[in-house]
């Protein structure tokens, strides 16, 4: 009998034991220890621009057509990037954000759809409250929501991306930056952040060289540990800037969505005839 008890017993606080590491896989996989980051300082203000950009997949191929805008007020900056896809999908994306001595998100707004992203969906950042949004169709093709809520980092990097690379000082940019992934359930992630050389590019026949950053998604947690070994660790995203008097965007391969191949975001150059007789020749064959 007492060796039955001390059996009972020992299975009892087995389980205990094993409830609790439970606990504490779970908690560590849903609250990732983050710390937070000093936000990059504004060394170059950003001003009114429009832009155009080309998306490509890994084999070359054009996916889409894009713009860049940008307006100014203040020391607010609101940014808007919209690629037209050839299949009809649509990737928007707004970003407003401080430039007062250091660069600092205000709002946040991403819409995916169409064939090309296989989960549709559309996410909101206040950076203000750290209230996130994600409205999202799930595989029955019922529209689904999740809501959270996030201690802000100061560093929150979303949409800025590009911006705060150009604005980082040689030998002295940040070990990481924050970011929220655009997931139906949004997880808040570290991007580790390491300049690995300089690339040569043409510029109309003449050689420059750009900065090569590549970006690396620090998922943290018990998840973390485990995406590698699951297949979910996103490809590393890279991008190349220009250094010099003004620092310049010069092109970036990334991942638009889990499970995504790195797809080019160029600058794009528009096309007219070369000369006034092609231009009234082209208008006259209209």
């Amino acid at each position: 009998m007492q060796d039955g008890k001390a059996l009972r017993a020992l299975d009892f606080m087995s389980s205990v034991r094993k409830l609790r590491l439970a606990g504490f896989v779970a908690a560590a996989a849903m609250s990732p220890n983050f710390s937070s980051a000093e936000p990059v300082a504004v060394l170059y203000s950003e001003g009114s621009l429009h832009g155009f950009l080309a998306l490509r997949a890994p084999d070359g191929k054009v996916l889409a057509d894009g713009d860049a805008f940008q307006t100014v007020r203040g020391d607010e900056v609101t940014a808007h990037v919209v690629f037209h896809f050839k299949d009809g999908s649509l990737h928007d994306e707004t970003t407003i954000y401080s430039q007062r001595q250091r660069f600092k998100l205000v709002s946040y707004r991403l819409v995916q759809k169409g064939p090309a992203f296989p989960q549709p969906l559309e996410m909101t950042i206040d950076g203000g409250n750290g209230k996130v949004g994600v409205r999202y169709h799930d595989e029955q093709g019922r529209q689904q929501s999740a809501d959270e809520h996030f201690d802000v980092p100061s560093d929150l990097a979303n949409g800025m991306i590009p911006t705060l690379l150009k604005n980082l000082q040689p030998g002295a940019q940040p070990k990481s930056l924050s970011y929220i992934a655009a997931t139906p359930q949004p997880r808040l992630v570290k991007l580790a952040v390491s300049r690995v050389g300089g690339d040569a590019f043409s510029l109309a026949g003449s050689r420059r060289e750009a900065a090569h950053y590549v970006l690396k998604v620090e998922i943290g947690g018990i998840a973390g540990l485990l995406a590698p070994l699951a297949g979910k660790q996103p490809p590393d995203s890279h991008i190349w800037i220009l250094d010099g008097e003004v620092p310049a965007f010069i092109r970036a391969d990334q991942p638009f969505y889990t499970g995504s191949p790195l797809w080019q975001i160029e600058l794009a150059t528009p096309t007219l005839p070369r000369t006034p007789v092609e231009v009234a020749s082209t208008r006259n064959n209209r």
